[in-house]
């Protein structure tokens, strides 16, 4: 496993890369081509449906991952693949590349095992996850709503590696202002300060959040004006918005949609929303949730579950109303930082929960 595992971070396949995409996707499909039928779709997305025991299938299991890294190309000569205190190192490791080798070797042993499934197994591998899913969202919603049950094999929340049952909805918003330019000392009072606008508006911006309630938004980047001598023109923020609940998504919406100008000469543009709907904590993932609680009993570990800020392409599975259980991946920390790693030693039992959860759903 921490040979296949190797080979995935040192397939680097940043999302901007096509090239590193289509290389792991060879290099993927060759793993699981002696058990699984590999469908391929553009722009590198892929399914695997897998061949396991048992007599005619009933219903269908869906597994989601994700090829993307946040990495740019060449990070692995200044942090290679490595293993060294009871970890394993490299970009990509926890998210979520051996999330995938975890999930390839748990259908591995219930083959050898010869231990029946009752449900079609299939894996759908995102390439642009990172980046929000815009061209893989329609597939994963197809295969969403064929499935009784979705398994997201993205990283345990902390070192304990809780299971994730709720995410928050995740989207941006792209403002920009329209001032009037003038000579900041010749003509100041005929310009209209779109920077000064932006400030005000972000002032405004900024009381939307409500963190009793989980909602955040955060303008992260701005950019205005041309020379300081010069009253700007135009001004341009990026916000990010996080929201736990599909009403608290309804009540930023309502809140962006209300912006007007406070210098009447100034023009606001506003687009944007949710990118990923929030993934709430229903009755189908507390039930999913569980089983694999029950399952990990069986293997002497103590599951317990969390809630995320950080969105996954199990928002959209849930969304729909699937169940959903997310984080059953790797345990680890680090994810998009220099220390990201996996723990060596809960390979194993994440690995087996997953044999047991596809035989038991």
């Amino acid at each position: 496993m921490i040979s296949c595992i190797q080979e995935l971070v040192e397939c680097e396949s940043p999302n901007d890369h096509p090239p590193g995409i289509n290389e792991f996707v060879k290099v993927f499909s060759g793993m699981v081509n002696d058990i699984a039928r590999v469908r391929l779709y553009p722009r590198g997305h892929m399914r695997c449906e897998f061949g396991l025991p048992g007599s005619k299938k009933q219903g269908q299991i869906l597994a989601l991952g994700h090829s993307d890294t946040v990495w740019p190309l060449g990070t692995l000569r200044t942090m290679p693949f490595s293993q060294a205190r009871g970890r394993l190192w490299g970009p990509g490791v926890l998210d979520m590349k051996a999330g995938l080798v975890f999930f390839i070797f748990a259908i591995r042993i219930l083959r050898e095992l010869d231990v029946p499934v009752r449900r079609k197994v299939v894996l759908q591998v995102n390439s642009d996850e990172e980046v929000g899913s815009p061209s893989s969202r329609l597939l994963t919603e197809d295969a969403a709503r064929q499935s009784a049950a979705v398994l997201v094999l993205e990283p345990g929340t902390g070192l304990d590696g809780r299971l994730k049952t709720a995410r928050k909805g995740v989207g941006d918003y792209h403002i920009t202002v329209w001032g009037r330019a003038a000579h900041a000392g010749l003509d100041f009072e005929k310009g209209a300060n779109a920077v000064l606008e932006m400030a005000r508006q972000l002032e405004r911006i900024a009381g939307f959040t409500r963190l009793n309630r989980g909602i955040t938004v955060s303008p992260g980047v701005i950019q205005g004006g041309t020379r300081s001598n010069v009253v700007p023109a135009e001004c341009r923020v990026d916000i990010d918005i996080r929201a736990p609940r599909a009403v608290d998504a309804r009540y930023l919406e309502r809140c962006f949609a209300s912006l007007k100008p406070f210098d009447k000469r100034c023009k606001l543009e506003v687009i944007g929303g949710l990118n990923r709907p929030p993934m709430e904590r229903s009755a189908g993932a507390r039930r999913l949730f569980q089983t694999a609680r029950a399952l990990g009993a069986e293997l002497g570990v103590v599951l317990e579950e969390s809630s995320s800020g950080g969105g996954s392409d199990g928002n959209f599975t849930a969304a729909l109303g699937v169940p959903t259980l997310d984080g059953l991946g790797a345990v680890g920390e680090g994810a998009h930082a220099p220390h990201e790693s996996i723990l060596i030693n809960r390979i194993a039992d994440r690995t087996a929960l997953l044999a047991k959860l596809v035989a038991a759903l």
